[in-house]
């Protein structure tokens, strides 16, 4: 452990933070011991793998055991640090901590159990229409549309990948989609909503409802309304979590602020005015930064989550919107809408390693199961391009319906769904 002030990672599936340092309870340490009742642990908080915490306060020896206080999001707890064999901690610059890739599990080409059996396909939610038009993604065609409500923005995959959510903005609900119909069953009641996102545990959605600028919490199994988080901030629309999942950060468009906002208390712990229209945001690899995508500024802000500061700014292109991860997780696209081109970010070097011209708008992005193929729909051309990643050209352009949005190319690898177009851990 580097000490006070430095960042250290959560190496085991849970950790509890307590209020202050002493004895964890496990599975082979029962409540009561001998007759006697054992002490329990003063409020203990989760603290999930891959987190990465702020060393604030310790050590303190207990037995043969250190603590340290750690902070992340509104937590501030005292951790053991854990074994040599075992560590609950290690400090955030050491190797196997910088080894740590929170995308390993997209890393794959093969799909997740529950869905390998589906045929591929494209849903494409078409805003001016109110439609959805699913392609094939072998034959490149459309094989049916479906109806939505007004003004559909994402096709968002359910955390466990059981159906499929659109965010229909000019309605108060969900158009709902059952991957293995192909069909749309019942809505589900949400106001206003622009993007819907789960948190990494699968215990809540978080949808984005931008028109009313608020952020609402769902229990994600039942829909039952947790909180409505008001924000004085106006386009509350884009977001990504943390390496653990304790919190998000949240693009606000038209107000130019990220707001970094804790999910367990569901509430805004953080503010960074970044100016201009950001947009999207991808958490690095190793989750020690997010980018941004910056439409009004032409590129991609590089923001430290812990002290909530822009550490970098990587000019892309005019309009950059909407990223993707690519199949290896070694580089990030990112669709510059109003130039018609996509970028390549290298995650290693952050810097622009190709510029591909695609023409039109290209809007979100989405990657082919085997990474071959990047995915976006032509936001003002009624039609979805299909690119060729290893050499950047325009495989074909599918015909859709009118300001084709956030499609989502479904099944993907990946363990679980955090929501938007399609993002996968």
């Amino acid at each position: 452990m580097g000490g006070v002030g430095k960042l250290a990672r959560v190496m085991v599936n849970e950790v509890h933070a307590l209020s202050s340092p002493g004895s964890i309870l496990s599975e082979t340490q029962p409540p009561v011991t001998n007759g006697k009742l054992t002490p329990q642990p003063a409020s203990a908080d989760a603290i999930r793998a891959g987190e990465l915490v702020q060393v604030v306060g310790g050590p303190i020896v207990i037995g043969e055991a250190r603590w340290w206080q750690v902070a992340v999001g509104s937590l501030r707890g005292w951790v053991a640090e854990g074994s040599r064999d075992r560590p609950n901690l290690i400090d955030a610059s050491s190797p196997a901590s910088r080894a740590w890739n929170v995308w390993s599990a997209i890393t794959s080409t093969a799909l997740p159990a529950s869905v390998a059996d589906l045929p591929e396909r494209v849903y494409v939610p078409n805003e001016a229409d109110n439609t959805i038009s699913v392609i094939d993604a072998v034959s490149l065609k459309v094989i049916r549309t479906l109806r939505t409500g007004y003004i559909p923005e994402h096709l968002t995959p359910d955390w466990d990948l059981s159906r499929l959510y659109v965010s229909n903005y000019g309605s108060s609900f969900l158009t709902v989609v059952d991957p293995r119909a192909v069909a749309t069953v019942s809505p589900i009641a949400a106001a206003s909503p622009y993007n819907v996102y789960f948190s990494p545990d699968g215990s809540k959605a978080v949808v984005m409802a931008e028109d009313v600028n608020r952020i609402d919490f769902y229990d994600r199994r039942t829909w039952r309304l947790l909180k409505q988080l008001p924000m004085k901030w106006a386009g509350i629309d884009h977001a990504d979590f943390s390496a653990g999942g304790r919190y998000l950060l949240a693009s606000t468009e038209y107000a130019g602020h990220l707001l970094k906002v804790d999910v367990v208390t569901m509430s805004v712990v953080g503010d960074l005015n970044v100016g201009g229209l950001p947009i999207d945001v991808k958490l690095s690899p190793d989750g020690s930064v997010f980018f941004v995508a910056n439409q009004g500024r032409g590129g991609v802000s590089v923001i430290d989550p812990i002290l909530m500061r822009e550490i970098g700014f990587i000019p892309t292109g005019n309009g950059a919107h909407g990223m993707a991860i690519s199949r290896d997780a070694r580089s990030l696209y990112v669709s510059n809408r109003l130039a018609g081109t996509i970028s390549v970010i290298d995650f290693s070097s952050r810097k622009v390693t190709a510029t591909w011209y695609v023409g039109g708008s290209p809007d979100m992005l989405q990657v082919s199961t085997d990474g071959s193929q990047l995915w976006t729909g032509n936001r003002f051309n009624s039609t979805v391009v299909v690119i060729d990643t290893r050499s950047g050209k325009v495989i074909a352009l599918i015909p859709v319906g009118r300001r084709p949005h956030g499609l989502t190319y479904f099944p993907q690898p990946g363990r679980f769904s955090t929501g938007h177009n399609g993002v996968y851990r």
